[in-house]
């Protein structure tokens, strides 16, 4: 989110896309040809010259029946480019892809947590814990617990560990002027899906935008084809302490609906980027607002379980229909089982290492990397979440 583009907390389905997953199975058979006959076969009446068919018999190069035309897949098999469960698309532009083992020897790598009690910050520390681990560098953690005081000690505490680069996740951008200045001078800094200026060198998450805006379309499609954009409110969950983020997240839901529907009777809940302060904002919301075709959009996942809970809460279940960000396994039977449930923005946080580990190690040893270091971005609904993931327990 370097550019106003920013997260799933607040957060982090989609910039042009790749996706291939293919297998390909080349059998070779050999025969070895047949001694020929020493004499002339004398023929009885009726039997066939050599090397005619028997009735029935196919012609040479004909395939048997049932068997697919040469290219043809066998059934069941996925057509080209189709991708294997869990399998995300290709990065957008910059080609990062995982560290190579001990590309990271002797370096020590720091990183600011947002969160890790955040389920979606926690797929990404894994990852990228995983990554500095089989670049073979040092791995500094620190979790800033969501506030902005233990991040600035985290920052202190990175410097004095003398760290050589620094992966900063810190959910407030109005303190990054304060941790920029805490953090070792002149180790490069790369922000994770909130703007850390004026210390960053790159921002590597989500194209917040873009992120907003392609959900906001399938929500505006359906509206409009379900109820000919004819629909009771439209409740924004939003989170402006993540700054450019949410502006770039939110502003993209919004240009995108309004490809089919025109936003009407908008509310806007700051602070419900988490589940627990969601969960009472849209409770209270509710007490107020009657009807039955209720649109909630929020900057996350988490926000999105509190206004699930508050509505099955109230017993108006039916009334609210739901897009988040980010895709996190927190979400997954929802998506699949909840009709509500109309679109997800996937953000792939267990893979955001493989793309910044390998490229704050380049940026440590002097090369020049991307400002912008965006993770792919799809729309997941209950059609094709099992394309990308493997939900269990649903």
């Amino acid at each position: 989110m370097l550019r106003p583009h920013l997260s799933r907390y607040a957060t982090w389905r989609t910039v042009p896309l790749a996706l291939l997953a293919m297998l390909a199975l080349t059998v070779v058979a050999c025969t070895p040809a047949a001694e020929p006959p020493t004499q002339a076969p004398t023929l009885q009446p009726g039997t066939p010259e050599p090397g005619t068919p028997e009735p029935g018999t196919p012609e040479p190069g004909t395939p048997e029946p049932g068997t697919p035309e040469p290219g043809t897949a066998e059934p069941g098999t996925p057509e080209p480019g189709t991708p294997e469960p869990g399998t995300p698309p290709a990065s957008p532009g910059h080609g990062y892809d995982g560290a190579e083992p001990g590309s990271g020897d002797g370096l020590r790598i720091g990183y600011i947590s947002l969160g890790d009690s955040v389920p979606f910050v926690k797929l990404v520390s894994d990852g990228i814990r995983e990554q500095v681990e089989l670049s073979g560098a040092e791995f500094v953690f620190c979790d800033s617990q969501i506030d902005a005081g233990t991040a600035l000690a985290c920052a202190q505490q990175l410097a004095v560990q003398e760290v050589d680069g620094v992966l900063n996740f810190q959910v407030f951008q109005d303190s990054s002027p304060e941790i920029c200045a805490a953090l070792p001078q002149g180790a490069p800094v790369i922000a994770i899906d909130i703007v850390q200026e004026p210390c960053q060198i790159a921002f590597m998450g989500a194209d917040n935008h873009r992120a907003g805006e392609i959900a906001g379309q399938a929500m505006g499609q359906y509206a409009q084809e379900n109820w000919d954009c004819d629909y009771t409110a439209y409740v924004s969950l939003e989170s402006t302490a993540a700054g450019a983020a949410n502006e770039a997240r939110m502003g993209g839901y919004r240009d995108g609906f309004t490809q089919y529907c025109e936003i009407i009777n908008e509310r806007v809940l700051d602070g419900a980027d988490r589940t627990d302060p969601a969960l009472t904002q849209v409770s209270d919301l509710l007490t107020a607002l009657p009807g039955d075709r209720i649109v909630v959009v929020a900057i996350n996942e988490d926000g999105i379980i509190g206004a699930i809970g508050a509505a099955r809460t109230l017993g108006r279940d039916g009334d609210l229909y739901y897009s988040g960000q980010g895709t996190d396994p927190s979400i997954w039977c929802e998506i699949l089982n909840n009709p509500n449930y109309i679109a997800s923005s996937a953000y792939f946080p267990e893979r955001y290492g493989r793309i910044l580990v390998p490229a704050v190690i380049d940026a440590i040893n002097g090369s020049e990397i991307p400002s912008e270091l965006f993770t792919p971005h799809v729309v997941i609904n209950a059609d094709n979440l099992e394309e990308y993931y493997d939900p269990t327990d649903c």
